[in-house]
């Protein structure tokens, strides 16, 4: 698809500077764009490029003082980079709006509902009873069991995997290879050693704005539902376990495990490889640093902690720096040591 200069302005509301009509098709990082392509200049640090870019459009702040003559056409907005991020996510929208229909071969059950312009692809499984929302994406290869509900405008990338009772809001999208309300881990001991599976009876609820993705799995509840609400983003890699609840506008980065029951607020950021215990609870507006062990709450709201196991953050980096210095402090100690003791012989003497 081509733009002209004009339609993007229009698009993002920017002031533009220079041709109206040049036309991009492909989109382009400022320092490697090429004729044809959008950029965009946020950061200082890549401003040198905007002067030697062979970028035909680039958006840049409103604030921008050009030392230099630009070739490009600029359109100038009071934010780059959440310009760019918006126009991103209107051109995915395009594309996606051309997707519908149902392609084969597909099975859908007599009893399934869909809604309006949904697109089905091709080796897509919808099951008994399932209801499918208005200007749904359902991409090949996935899965949806008896009896799931996904709400309207939802994306779902190929080789996904629904179990059967899930809900799934509107302005959902789940990424290829994750998987929705399989069983929670919930095993009892016996005495002989072994452990007998306790049935899984619950569900996932996906709340509206939600991103899940890729290869992320979330499992349904023992008895309710794990609970995934409105906002919150998951990255890719990432294990929810049963009866856990995610708060709204939440985000969790890649390889972070939710140990089951446990609930986090609302406004929490959680670093990549977390691993957060059950059945303990997470307050709103938390910050948790990337490879930390978090083993009890938090229950101040707005707490940063680092660590494992996981402390506040200040406390954590004095702890390290101190650490650090171990050797130097044991090398100063035994020199103490001699010291007392030369001065306690020659007192005796």
């Amino acid at each position: 698809m081509q733009f002209s200069a004009a339609q993007i302005a229009a698009l993002i509301d920017g002031k533009l500077e220079g041709d109206p009509d040049v036309l991009v098709n492909n989109f382009g990082k400022i320092e490697e764009a090429q004729e044809g392509h959008l950029a965009f200049l946020a950061n200082p640090k890549y401003e040198e490029f905007l002067y030697s870019t062979k970028a035909s459009i680039i958006i840049i702040n409103e604030s921008q003082v050009l030392k230099e003559k630009i070739q490009a056409t600029l359109l100038r907005v009071p934010d780059a980079y959440l310009a760019f991020a918006s126009l991103l996510a209107k051109y995915q929208e395009m594309q996606n709006q051309q997707l519908t229909g149902i392609q084969e071969p597909v099975y859908i059950s007599k009893s399934a509902r869909l809604g309006e312009n949904a697109y089905v692809g091709s080796f897509a499984y919808i099951g008994n009873d399932a209801r499918i929302g208005n200007h749904v994406k359902i991409y090949p290869q996935v899965y949806i069991g008896n009896e799931v509900h996904i709400g309207d405008h939802t994306v779902i990338f190929p080789g996904v995997k629904i179990y059967h009772g899930c809900v799934i809001g509107n302005h959902v999208t789940i990424h290829a290879g994750s998987v929705i309300g399989a069983d929670g881990f919930g095993f009892a001991p016996q005495a002989d050693g072994s452990f007998k599976k306790i049935p899984q009876m619950g569900n996932v609820v996906i709340e509206d704005y939600v991103e899940v993705g890729s290869n992320a799995t979330i499992d349904r509840a023992t008895i309710g539902s794990t609970l995934i609400k409105k906002g919150a983003k998951l990255d890719n890699l990432i294990q929810i376990a049963h009866n856990v609840e995610i708060g709204s506008n939440t985000v969790i980065a890649a390889q972070s495990g939710v140990s089951g029951s446990t609930k986090l607020g609302n406004n929490v950021m959680v670093g990549g490889q977390v691993g957060i215990v059950g059945h303990i609870q997470i307050a709103d507006g938390s910050k948790i640093n990337a490879q930390s062990g978090v083993t009890k709450s938090l229950k101040l709201p707005n707490t940063a902690v680092t660590g494992s196991p996981a402390f506040e953050y200040t406390s954590a980096l004095r702890s390290q720096a101190a650490a650090r210095k171990l050797p130097a402090y044991e090398k100063r100690i035994l020199e103490l040591e001699k010291l007392v003791q030369q001065l306690m012989a020659e007192k005796v003497s």
